[in-house]
């Protein structure tokens, strides 16, 4: 058979294939999609290839040497330097130096203690990563491996990944399309194909109907052939395709994680005042040698040194990264229990932290199944009776979504219709569904009695019925509300005239659950947006249904060159969702939010969602999801809908109160040791036993892991990391913790004139408790007794204070000359001192968070301008909530209820 040029194809066609109505209204134009259908020349210089011939074996050969194979290049993770990356950040490199300073001054104690840490740290976060890993794995379904393709004159199975330009492919009902193509109009044996392809995009463009696809037209990899059949020929492959080219979206992400951040700033503090202080003790000894001795040995450098390293290590917080990971793992494994499974372990974190949610509407929102909504009845015809004859006319085992959803509705709806059969009818002749016609009609025996329905086209259906003035304007009412219309009609008795039924409204309705996920993300904190490849009448119809605002923006506002950044970002923020898009414009609305200050979780199913899901701060795979959204997201959801979100980011929530706690505390500790070591070290040349400050550091350290398992509320908006509030907090309880130590150095060594090593095992209980007690009121953010811990945690804490009061009060078993004890009576007095402490500070944090609000407040007041994107910012948060306030009142006017306006 001779080829058919490209110049003979006629522009693409890209209406329904089923029997619908449009739903673009005039004013609105379609996306441009540039150059998805648009083939370079040099590229359509390949194309002419015989159909039913095909390439010959050196014409693939060529091809795929240079265009390479039909596949996207898999970023493979190298295992091992996957395992080393978690041995980076701040505080991982101070261990690491910590490690070889040990090793150098030959501390081989806290060598192995520090080493041990650094290692679980990373096995922790590898091992948690890894399993999450393979749990995505184990989701995979299988896609179009095998596809028939014509070679030599034969009509050959080959693997889809060895496809090339110009390759003649056949695409058949059910077929999951291997790669972008060009439809050639011509069917399996060369003959003249008379039916369309109708092609499921959902996937890709997020269109919850089937397109029709007709000769010339570009039909894109990883879409499903749902009804027809023809020979097509390849005209891209692989990265160069349409999902290639989404997929290729995810690396413009580079970012690291706002976790990782938090940590690093706060390590960075913490090393900086750390280094700062040690090298000044550092370089005071050596001072202090060279004045006394007047030189300075070898030996004296290696002991200033090793004083140097224990301090180092007894500061810096060894355990802070083994914390969270340990309390991050607990809260990943509680997920996965309500099948949420975590990719990427910080991703718990940074939930807690999100505060608009951007979400796939197609089968993420509804259930990407058309079904039958509020009917228009004509004269005294029923539902059921509209219902019957449609089921009359339609056809039994197609997988059309307009046949398929007749055949649910009858069966589940009238009481006639029972396993594929009418009782009392019986179907005498049946033409189908074609797009010549554009309706399907049934001769019907009855009793007897035969008479013809028809369903197909509302237009079609009423110019057979000779027209209906009502039903028209009824048809203009569903297109308007981006609701398809299917027309039912039959003869009256003996084949006599034709008269209208009625019509069907089909919609892809929303799952049974989003309504009500939707209300409990605002109940915490969480702004829904939806986001669809549909047009805006239809999105607005669904958010409607889902008790969403109507302010839907469309694709072309995105990208309007006339809007400023600020003044997109804002329109972004003020709308309920957005219609019409593409992948780069998912990608550029979470951008844009993202901009404001927000973090903004995004969720998605197909490869046209990967992209954005890259770019989210928390990119959540929905039940079903292609491998491509599974890979760029963070979180993995087994079960449909969006419901398990919600005990997602209560889950999340809790995680992150109990990380922010133990940050509070372990800072407020760290400073405190730095403050009062580095001032008793200069001012009074005073040392404590080495094997008290490892004690310190490793004991305290592994009880507060059980912080993972203490009782928190959850907060019902969004958590942030307030971390001015968090430094400047745990500088104020260090300075007072560094005030009741100095006064028990003092009190203890020149009012009960202690000995030196009574003095030590004081110093060391009391350092060891008044710190560590303080984690019962950095645990919440008012007074410590309106939330009661859990008793593990409280047991743990507890019992390493036992273990600390034993060895001091027996001191250190005579381990050390160094070292004495001190006594029941004593030791328990410190102990209450330490509880004493506890309280006082816990009305100091107390009245200090009081006094940081009103200054925030004042500061926030007294500013003409608005102040920085900081997400810490309080003013921010202030600002950001005004806004939302009148965001509310503004979608409550445009509902135009009331109630809903009164409520604000």
């Amino acid at each position: 058979m001779a080829y058919i040029s490209s110049s003979d194809y006629p522009e693409p066609i890209m209406e329904e294939a089923v029997p619908l109505t449009t739903t673009r209204r005039p004013s609105e134009k379609p996306v441009s999609k540039g150059w998805v259908d648009d083939i370079p020349p040099h590229i359509e210089e390949l194309l002419h290839t015989p159909p039913s011939k095909g390439l010959t074996n050196d014409q693939v050969h060529e091809r795929l040497a240079r265009f390479g194979r039909n596949e996207l290049p898999e970023k493979r993770r190298n295992k091992l330097l996957h395992f080393l990356s978690f041995f980076t950040g701040a505080i991982a490199y101070l261990m690491m130096i910590s490690v070889i300073l040990t090793a150098v001054t030959k501390d081989w104690i806290d060598f192995g203690i520090i080493l041990g840490m650094l290692i679980v740290n990373a096995v922790i976060g590898y091992v948690e990563e890894a399993r999450a890993d393979s749990a995505v794995v184990s989701l995979k379904k299988g896609l179009a491996l095998r596809t028939k393709c014509w070679r030599q004159g034969q009509l050959v199975e080959v693997d889809a990944s060895e496809l090339v330009i110009g390759d003649i492919i056949i695409l058949r009902l059910g077929d999951i399309i291997p790669a972008d193509a060009r439809l050639l109009g011509v069917g399996v044996n060369g003959e003249l194909a008379e039916c369309d392809l109708s092609v499921d995009q959902s996937t890709l463009t997020g269109e919850s109907f089937l397109v029709k696809k007709a000769k010339g037209d570009i039909v894109y990899s990883s879409c499903i052939v749902k009804q027809g059949q023809q020979q097509a020929v390849v005209v891209r492959t692989g990265p160069h395709s349409f999902i290639g080219r989404a997929a290729s979206l995810i690396t413009v992400t580079t970012d690291s994680g706002h976790f990782q951040k938090v940590i690093n700033y706060i390590g960075n503090f913490l090393i900086i005042a750390t280094l700062v202080l040690v090298a000044v003790i550092f370089i005071v000894n050596l001072v202090e040698q060279k004045i006394k001795f007047g030189f300075v040995s070898g030996e004296h450098v290696l002991a200033a040194l090793n004083e140097m390293v224990v301090l180092t290590i007894a500061a810096i917080p060894v355990g802070l990264p083994t914390v969270m990971s340990v309390t991050m793992a607990i809260g990943a494994k509680q997920l996965a229990k309500r099948h949420v499974i975590i990719k990427r372990l910080t991703a718990v974190e940074e939930l807690a932290s999100v505060s608009i949610l951007c979400s796939d509407k197609t089968g993420t929102l509804t259930l990407n199944r058309l079904t039958f909504d509020e009917p228009f009845l004509n004269d005294d015809y029923t539902k059921e009776d509209l219902i019957l004859y449609a089921y009359l006319a339609s056809e039994m085992g197609t997988k059309d979504p307009i046949e398929v959803a007749v055949r649910s509705a009858g069966d589940g709806a009238h009481h006639l219709i029972e396993h594929n059969h009418v009782q009392g009818y019986s179907v005498v002749s049946f033409n189908p569904f074609n797009p010549v016609d554009k309706m399907s009609q049934a001769t019907v025996d009855h009793q007897g009695v035969s008479f013809r329905v028809a369903k197909g086209a509302p237009q079609v259906i009423l110019q057979l019925v000779g027209g209906n003035p009502t039903a028209e304007q009824m048809v203009d009412s569903f297109a308007n509300r981006g609701l398809r219309a299917l027309g039912v009609a039959r003869t009256l008795e003996n084949n006599g005239g034709w008269e209208l039924v009625g019509m069907f409204s089909l919609i892809d309705p929303p799952r049974h659950d989003s309504m009500k996920t939707i209300r409990e993300c605002a109940d915490y904190g969480i702004s829904v947006k939806m986001i669809t490849g549909d047009q805006t009448v239809i999105a607005k119809e669904v958010a409607a249904r889902l008790g969403m605002g109507p302010n839907i923006l469309d694709a072309d506002h995105i990208v309007d060159p006339s809007l400023s950044e600020a003044q997109l970002a804002k329109e972004c923020l003020r709308a309920d969702g957005f219609a019409r898009v593409i992948p780069e414009h998912k990608y550029r609305v979470v951008e844009l939010l993202q901009n404001l200050g927000h973090f903004v979780a995004m969720t998605g199913d197909g490869v046209n969602d990967a992209a954005a899901l890259r770019k989210a701060n928390v990119g959540i795979a929905v039940e079903g999801s292609t491998d491509a959204a599974r890979s760029a997201s963070d979180v993995v959801l087994l079960e449909p809908g969006l419901s398990a979100i919600i005990e997602a980011v209560k889950t999340s929530r809790v995680i992150f109160h109990r990380l922010y706690s133990y940050a509070l505390y372990r800072v407020s500790s760290t400073i405190h040791f730095l403050l009062f070591f580095f001032v008793v070290t200069l001012a009074e040349d005073w040392q404590m036993p080495p094997v008290f400050l490892i004690l310190i550091s490793v004991l305290n350290d592994a009880a507060t892991l059980i912080m993972a398992v203490d009782n928190v509320s959850i907060n019902k908006h969004p958590e942030r990391w307030k971390l001015p509030q968090l430094i400047f907090l745990s500088c104020v309880l260090a300075v007072a913790l560094a005030g009741v130590s100095f006064a028990h150095f003092y009190i203890f060594r020149d009012v009960l004139h202690y000995s030196p090593g009574k003095l030590a095992t004081v110093m060391y209980l009391h350092i060891s408790s008044a710190p560590h007690f303080v984690i019962f009121s950095t645990r919440v953010d008012g007074f410590c007794w309106k939330s009661i811990p859990s008793w593990p945690f409280t047991a743990v804490v507890l019992g390493t204070q036992i273990i600390a009061l034993v060895l001091s009060v027996y001191g250190m078993f005579n381990e050390s000359p160094a070292i004495e004890g001190i006594g029941w009576s004593v030791g328990m007095i410190i102990l209450a001192i330490s509880l004493a402490t506890f309280l006082v500070l816990d009305v100091l944090k107390v009245l200090t968070l009081k006094a940081w609000d009103t200054m925030i407040a004042k500061h926030q007041f007294d500013q003409p301008t608005a102040p920085s994107l900081d997400h810490s910012g309080r003013a921010q948060r202030f600002m950001q909530k005004q806004e939302r306030s009148r965001i509310g009142y503004d979608r409550a006017e445009r509902r135009a209820s009331a109630s809903s306006v009164h409520s604000y």
